[in-house]
């Protein structure tokens, strides 16, 4: 019979991953607690139109790597390929806006597009990311940032760089566009099909381009910084005054552009040196139209995403010690049907009062019943037998010292909560 298995770009998570995930979902959510975001979960899937309509049909995401299909009822629906347009029409749908603002939210997703697997990214990757809607501010812009280098920090990932780019408002983007095109019409013979497919329907697109011939005959092209407006220029500079402020070190660069065209005024990434070309762990920006293109009234919003498997690669590849090994407190051996008995009801007191305990379960001899223990780094073991049984006490060994204490079975977890807590 064959073989069913994992389809390409999809990955299993389980055993030492697992932990790994889990752990920094865990600072994830201290960490938005700690900066007043609450989490929102979407469907994974949504109208194939929200995706067309936030994220912008002349995109990769829209035009080659969406999961898209009717379904019984005849409605066009996708697999959601990012998680800010989701959460923008959530925000609409359920009148946040009527609540105090800002409102702040964040999410962690999963997420599906269909586009080569490479290092730290799959067909079905998951995200974690913030939005802030109903300020206009560059307090805003920067609170965002400062998340995204609170993640990294907390996560022990320090080979990072904060890049920073404006793109400008409509007006900017129109007048650039325009000094773009021109520039690219010059170098079209030098350009890749797709970059001169773009270069008039969206110009900045071709920026993006990760084509290595395309890039070298853009090094000269006109920066957009060069074309903003006043009140876009401001924007941006006090953006870098409060970065300044928070002691955050940045790079202004001009060729980010991110891949989305929801952008507007401020644009970023955290570029990882580790981790071969796909280096960006984390970007965002302003998308002060989205909330409008989705329906909604105009509202100025700000934020980021990370790719979970990004930030794993990152860490690992900077912090391999980053996760103490898997551990148990105590576990309770037994010897005979009697001894089994009274195992497994020690083990549920301990459990139930907040202690991790384990037994056995394979019928196996003492002796591998301690190799056991061992494997799974318990701190300390007991092993019930006729004696114990006799007594109603155990003897409590510490596995690092060796070291044991006799303990009766009713005060077993009084014994342990003041031992591991002196721990």
């Amino acid at each position: 019979m064959e073989e069913i298995r994992a389809l390409k770009g999809t990955k299993d998570i389980f055993g030492e991953d697992m932990r790994k995930w889990l752990d920094i979902e865990d600072i994830i959510r201290n960490l938005c607690d700690d900066f007043g975001f609450n989490q929102i979960r979407t469907p994974i899937f949504e109208l194939t139109k929200l995706f067309k309509r936030g994220v912008g049909e002349t995109t990769d995401i829209v035009n080659k790597e969406m999961y898209s299909f009717i379904d019984k009822g005849d409605n066009d629906i996708t697999l959601k390929p990012e998680s800010t347009a989701p959460v923008v029409r959530a925000y609409l749908e359920h009148a946040m806006h009527a609540e105090t603002q800002p409102t702040k939210l964040y999410y962690i997703s999963p997420t599906f597009r269909y586009e080569k697997p490479q290092a730290g990214r799959q067909r079905q990757f998951h995200q974690f990311g913030i939005e802030m809607f109903g300020s206009d501010s560059p307090t805003a812009d920067a609170e965002v940032i400062a998340v995204g280098q609170t993640l990294l920090k907390r996560l022990g990932i320090k080979k990072v760089d904060l890049h920073i780019n404006s793109l400008g408002g409509p007006e900017c983007r129109n007048k650039y566009n325009e000094i773009l095109r021109t520039f690219l019409h010059s170098k079209q013979e030098h350009l890749c099909e797709l970059c001169r497919d773009r270069m008039d329907k969206n110009p900045l697109r071709v920026l993006d381009c990760k084509n290595e011939k395309c890039q070298q005959e853009l090094k000269e092209a006109p920066t957009i910084l060069s074309t903003l407006g006043q009140e876009c220029k401001a924007h941006f500079e006090k953006v870098q005054e409060l970065l300044t402020a928070m002691n955050m070190t940045f790079i202004v660069d001009p060729s980010i552009v991110r891949g989305l065209d929801y952008y507007t005024k401020t644009v970023f990434e955290f570029v990882s040196n580790d981790i071969g070309a796909q280096g960006t762990v984390c970007g965002g920006g302003r998308y002060d139209k989205l909330v409008e293109e989705v329906g909604g009234k105009r509202t100025p919003a700000v934020g980021f995403g990370a790719g979970m498997e990004r930030l794993l690669l990152v860490r690992d590849a900077e912090n391999k010690e980053a996760l103490k090994p898997a551990s148990r407190d105590i576990f309770i051996g037994y010897r005979g049907e009697e001894a089994m008995l009274e195992a497994f009801k020690v083990i549920n007191h301990l459990r139930q009062a907040g202690i991790s305990a384990e037994s056995d379960h394979l019928q196996r001899s003492i002796k591998a019943q301690m190799r056991y223990a061992n494997k799974i780094n318990a701190k300390f073991s007991s092993i019930i037998g006729e004696s114990e049984l006799e007594e109603k006490a155990l003897q409590v060994k510490n596995m690092e010292t060796g070291e044991a204490v006799t303990v009766p079975f009713e005060q077993l977890v009084s014994v342990m909560k003041n031992i591991l807590g002196e721990a």
